[in-house]
This record gives structure tokens, sequence and C-alpha cells, in this order.
């Protein structure tokens, strides 16, 4: 059956001037041409991920041309004529829908899944964590191991809290070949290289007779309790009967009563080596037992006071390796703070004796250091800082028959070969003094 339709002038041809045969026969065209394909955006975030398929229709920004008529659809009539499709305009397809299951069921689906995945993710990362724990050692067999795989001298090391590198083997048989021609004298030296911790222990760990280089570990532990408050830089110190020392220095001319502040005690104590002020530090830090508790507690395990200054006879001990461990501690700042270290340091580049070690350092160079000297021993130990920036530790002492003069000679000698030796060693690598 034909059935005549109007156009609408929307779509009338201009050739025609509006007018189009009333007879001709329309098929309507299939329902799939019939609707274009909207222009629609992905949902994005949670509803993009649970609604995959679902899309936003995005608003047309094409305005009515002026002049068009608008075209109304009438739901009861017959369908309506579309234009000709141009030639580079594509059919439209209709959009087929993946969403297989029904919503909920869908929902609750990807839900099941995102949280297998979380939980599968959690439970990795737990497993890879677990795997990388460790089981610390207990000190004890940290200690066993060390110790079986040590020597003595470092064994001492050890427990002193030092941890050195390797010995200088070159320099200690210098120093070997050096001693030797001294049988009647025997010497204990020991040497660290504070760039590069490497070390020469030559009868080092050995007790000797401290004399006044006993006057370190008593300096130390002034600054100790300094630093903890126990006792102020400007408090006075009184001169007693019971502190009066003989043999070097001069407090021990000046009146009973006389007032010394703490700082100038401990000062004179190393810059003249008073044996009264000494007395009078030990007095005033809690006496000789109680200094040698703490230089147990510091690892000095050959170090203790047993008679006032002066000790004429030699019963106050301590080591090489005892003054040499306790002096890289000063230097890295273990026992007492920075402050007092620099105070210490610059107390004892105050040292007036200059016939031992400094005898074997060039002009340039500076020491901080503390001799010792009695009829039986004689020893220097210090911290000497090269031209060059280097650093390093050397202690000696030498046990000689009464006032050998030979001691003197041979800790000069000694100081003379380790500074030349180090000043030329390339084995030098700059480290931190931690």
């Amino acid at each position: 059956m034909n059935r005549e339709v109007q156009p609408s002038p929307l779509f009338a041809s201009s050739n025609n001037q509006g007018k189009v045969s009333a007879t001709k026969s329309i098929t309507p065209k299939p329902t799939q041409n019939r609707h274009r394909k909207k222009n629609k955006r992905p949902r994005r975030g949670l509803l993009g991920l649970l609604f995959p398929n679902k899309s936003v229709a995005k608003k047309s920004n094409r305005r009515r041309r002026p002049g068009t008529p608008t075209v109304a659809r009438n739901l009861n009539s017959a369908p309506e004529l579309h234009p000709p499709r141009t030639k580079n305009a594509p059919l439209a397809k209709e959009e087929k829908s993946f969403n297989i299951l029904p919503t909920p069921l869908a929902i609750a689906t990807r839900l099941l899944v995102l949280t297998v995945g979380v939980s599968t993710i959690l439970g990795s990362a737990v497993a890879i964590s677990d795997s990388l724990k460790t089981v610390a050692p207990t000190e004890d067999a940290i200690a066993t191991e060390t110790i079986a795989a040590t020597d003595s001298s470092t064994i001492t090391n050890i427990f002193s809290g030092i941890s050195l590198d390797k010995e200088i083997t070159k320099l200690k048989d210098k120093l070997s070949s050096l001693t030797a021609n001294y049988t009647q004298l025997e010497a204990g030296v020991y040497i660290v290289d504070l760039d590069n911790k490497n070390y020469v222990n030559f009868n080092g760990s050995q007790a000797y007779s401290a004399a006044s280089t006993i006057k370190i570990p008593v300096l130390v532990a002034f600054f100790e309790d300094v630093d903890a408050g126990k006792i102020r830089l400007d408090e006075k110190l009184v001169v007693t009967k019971e502190v009066i020392g003989g043999g070097s220095g001069y407090m021990q001319y000046k009146e009973i009563g006389t007032k010394y502040s703490a700082l100038h005690t401990a000062t004179d104590m190393i810059r003249v080596s008073d044996n009264t002020a000494t007395n009078m530090l030990i007095q005033r830090l809690g006496g000789m037992e109680v200094l040698n508790q703490r230089f147990a507690e510091w690892g000095l395990n050959n170090t203790a006071i047993r008679n006032p200054l002066p000790d004429l006879t030699g019963t106050n001990t301590t080591s090489p390796v005892d003054l040499g461990n306790l002096l890289i501690k000063i230097n890295r700042g273990d026992l007492i703070s920075l402050r007092s270290r620099d105070r210490l340091l610059a107390i004892m580049r105050t040292t007036k004796t200059r016939t031992l070690l400094p005898q074997g350092i060039e002009k340039d160079a500076v020491i901080a250091h503390k001799t010792g000297d009695i009829r039986s021993s004689l020893g220097d130990a210090g911290i000497v800082d090269m031209p060059n920036g280097k650093r390093y530790i050397v202690s000696v002492l030498v046990k000689r028959p009464a006032n050998d003069p030979q001691a003197k000679i041979l800790i000069q000698k000694i100081s003379q070969t380790t500074y030349q030796h180090l000043k030329f060693y390339n084995d030098r690598p700059f480290i931190s003094e931690q």
C-alpha cells in the first residue's frame, strides 16, 4: 500500500523549491539507522570501577541554526523520515552491553575480586618482611666470635671499646730494631694513626710505673665531673697539710689555707707537673679508690693510683695501651664533652717539659702530651698534629736502671722514627673519628 507523505521543509531540496512527489513509496529504514550514537564519556573514580559499562551522556554544545524548524515526534504516527546520509558519515551502530550479570550481582563480584586482590598483596608484603628479619646475635656470641679471632693485644682494645684496623708492620720492625740496641732498657710502645686506625703495639699491654703520666687519667676524671656538674671550674680548692707533695711543682711551698680555682689547679698539675695540685684534685674527686674504679670502667686494665704523688717507688701503674686508648677516647669525645676535650688538649699543649716526644717531631708539628719521670721509669704520651693534617697517638714507657739517660734518647728516637714514617706513609684514607 502506497501512502503519501509530505516531506518536512527541513529536508527539502533547494532544487525542488520545497516540492516532493506525493506518490513516492517510502519504506521505513531499519531501527538501528534511526538512532544516532550519543556522545558519551565514561564514568571515572569508584563509580567507574563498579559500573565500567555505564557512561554519562555528554551535552552537545551545538546550537540549532536560526530559522530551522523544530520537528515534533508523534509516537503514534509513521516512522519519521531522515535525510540521506552523506558520503563520509558512518552508520551509527547500536551499543552492545557486556554487562551480562545483573547489576547487584556484578557489584558484589567486583568487590569480592577487589578484596581478594588486596588481601593477596598484603599477605605477600608481610611474608617478604618476615623473610628479611634476622635474629640479632647476643652480645656474648659477638664477644666469643671476636675474641676467638684476635690476639691478646686486640682483645685489650675490644674491652676498651677501641676498634683498630691493621698493624703497621714496617714501623713495628723499625722500632724493634731500634730498641734492640738498648739492651738495658725495656720499652713499651703504642701508636695509633687516627686517620685510618692502623697501629703499632710493641710491648704496649705491659704494666709500667706510671710516674707523672698518671696525671692524664686524673685530668680526664676532673673534666668528667665538670661535665656532670659535680665540680665547678671556678670552685676554690684549699692547700692542706694532707695534700702537700714533694718533687715538682710550687704549691708545696705555699701557706696552708691558700686557695686556687679548680681549673688553675688542674692546669698546673699538667703544665708544671705539680704533685700538690694532683693530690688536691685526687682528694676533691673522691680519693684513690673512687678514681681506680672509674679507670676500670673506662677499660684501663693496668692503670691504678696506690700512693699520693710523688710516687717515687713506682707503685702507681699504667701501660702504653691504657694511656693511648684513653687519648683515643678523649679525641673522639667519648668520656667528656667536646668543650671539655678542647680545654683538656689546650692544657696538655702547655706542658713545659719538652725533652722527650717533642724532640722527635718537626718544628711546625703540635703535641698535647704529659711526661713522667722517676728513677726507675721514664715516659711520655700524647696526641701529635702534623703540618699535613695527620693526627696520631703515641705512648712510650721505658723501664730503666736508676736514672739511665739512655731512656731519654730512646724515647726521642722512637718519636722521630714514628713521625718520619707516618709523614711519608701513603696508606691514610681520611675517615671519621666516630
